[in-house]
């Protein structure tokens, strides 16, 4: 499903028009989370992994916009797979600061996580976080997840945190 709508949000595939705010994101302090800052080309190549994910995968991270408002990139919520990954992961990026603590990462987060359940049949779910992201820490145990000690790192080289996420009751 290239679109899911919430009570306040649209999640959208992503397209060209969001390299400005993608640029503006990877090349910040901000993306440090995900290796950042990045270069101008490593930027330019982390959202041609987006989009070309949705291509190969046939589904990937939407771009979350707010419903109802102009069509401004907030960041990027949603199911991630490359083909090195050990697991399907939901994972999450705020790139407008300005959105940080109003609900908005975990009313995309919640529909990304039921969509990956039901749609996309996951039978697991994690989110890959780096060990000094407060924020994201906090996002994914407010969405219900447990950091998982024993699961395996998508990067050995690269220390992380794995938060699985529980599979809803009746599912």
């Amino acid at each position: 499903m290239e679109r899911l709508d919430t009570a306040n949000l649209v999640l959208r595939r992503p397209v060209g028009g969001d390299w400005p705010a993608a640029r503006t994101f990877f090349m910040s302090d901000r993306a440090k989370g995900i290796g950042g800052p990045l270069s101008e080309g490593q930027a330019w190549r982390a959202l041609a992994a987006e989009i070309g994910h949705w291509d190969i995968r046939g589904y990937g991270m939407w771009v979350v916009t707010r419903r109802g408002a102009e069509d401004q990139a907030l960041g990027m919520i949603g199911p991630w797979y490359p083909a090195d990954w050990p697991e399907t992961e939901i994972g999450w990026m705020i790139w407008d600061e300005g959105i940080e603590g109003t609900g908005i990462a975990t009313e995309a987060a919640r529909a990304a996580i039921l969509h990956a359940w039901t749609a996309l049949g996951w039978t697991t779910i994690v989110s890959y976080i780096a060990p000094d992201n407060a924020r994201s820490i906090r996002l994914a145990e407010k969405l219900g997840a447990a950091h998982d000690p024993d699961a395996p790192q998508p990067k050995p080289d690269v220390p992380c945190l794995v938060y699985r996420h529980p599979k809803p009751e009746g599912l």
